[in-house]
């Protein structure tokens, strides 16, 4: 059992075989130390922070008290498709451990732990450097280039926190009786995924005894409150790279102004700081059900509506897909071909 022990890398995305990686590193040392650095080529489809990575590592270590976690974006790591593309510098790679030693104030004797074929673990190699080196078992079965190339092909191997983060959010959206709620659930199982339901209905279940008669002006921050967590909990627990959500913060905003005659402020900043990935918007050319809780079932109510959602649409920049078949299966079969091009590359 070594005293103190040290793992570098881009975790980005963290997945299972590094986490066992880790495990494995952290059952030979009494403390760990993780350092994770930026990454030299992220992926552009996911804006993924230091800090995002260092939650990740924090929340899979959070019963671990012995790993300790660090970030830094002054040391770079070299890309590589594998180690055969590796060019080992001496000097800067003892610079880089020189700098971490002193900076984390590690004990002298820390060992360097790496996998068992990088070209450090090499016996001419690991001589010459500061630190010790100590190899983890290989994990052949993953592959840490081709899931940071393509995490949704390799969605199984993302460590379970990661997957909040590379997980896309498709609203569905449209006015009364557009059948989005149904369309949700056909989605989401689908796609075996995660969703968020509308929080107006429910809100108006919970809060206002059913009836929409109470409904006022100040009861949309709450809604939009609550329909912002209930995505973040959608995402957070994501069992695909698509989560669906049923309706959105425009919507919310559109039904304030169709009854209260203004904008809400603050559902106004959720539809741009909690920003969904993606927008599918139903027609209003399917037909209208009186469930009790609808009012907006006249032509000229509908297209009313239809044309408000637009604006606020437009009002923030967002351009939503438009599905307009008039056919409640075409529009699944629509809303497939949208998703599956948008998230899956199909």
């Amino acid at each position: 059992m070594y005293e103190s022990g040290l793992m570098i890398g881009h975790f980005e995305p963290l997945h299972l075989g590094q986490m066992r990686s880790i495990l494995d590193a952290a059952g030979q040392a009494k403390t760990l130390h993780i350092v994770i650095t930026a990454h030299p080529d992220p992926h552009s489809d996911f804006n993924i922070t230091l800090q995002d990575k260092a939650r990740w590592l924090q929340m899979a270590c959070a019963d671990l008290p012995f790993i300790h976690i660090y970030t830094t974006d002054e040391i770079e790591l070299p890309l590589h498709e594998n180690f055969a593309d590796v060019t080992i510098d001496i000097a800067a790679s003892n610079a880089k451990l020189q700098r971490l030693i002193e900076a984390l104030a590690l004990p002298a004797d820390t060992v360097l732990f790496i996998a068992e074929n990088h070209p450090l673990a090499q016996l001419d190699v690991s001589e010459q450097l500061l630190m010790q080196v100590v190899t983890t078992p290989l994990q052949p079965e993953f592959d840490s280039y081709a899931i940071a190339r393509n995490p949704v092909a390799h969605w199984p191997a993302l460590h379970p926190q990661v997957r909040g983060d590379y997980t896309k959010t498709v609203a569905i959206v449209g006015g009364e009786s557009s059948g989005k709620t149904t369309l949700v659930h056909k989605l989401a199982n689908y796609y075996g995924a995660s969703f968020a339901l509308e929080m107006g209905r429910l809100y108006v279940g919970t809060d206002l005894g059913g009836s929409e008669i109470g409904l006022q002006y100040s009861d949309y921050g709450p809604i939009a409150l609550n329909h912002a967590q209930a995505i973040r909990e959608a995402t957070a627990m994501a069992t695909a790279p698509v989560t669906i959500i049923d309706t959105d913060f425009v919507t919310t905003q559109a039904f304030c102004e169709e009854y209260e005659g203004r904008t809400h402020p603050f559902v106004a900043a959720c539809v741009d700081e909690f920003r969904l990935d993606h927008t599918i918007m139903l027609d209003n050319n399917t037909p209208w059900i009186d469930d009790g809780m609808r009012s907006l079932g006249t032509p000229e109510a509908r297209g009313r509506f239809e044309q408000r959602l637009l604006d606020i649409f437009a009002r923030h920049s967002i351009k939503p897909y438009m599905i307009d078949k008039a056919d409640y299966d075409a529009r699944y079969q629509q809303a497939l071909l949208i998703i599956d091009k948008l998230i899956y590359g199909k």
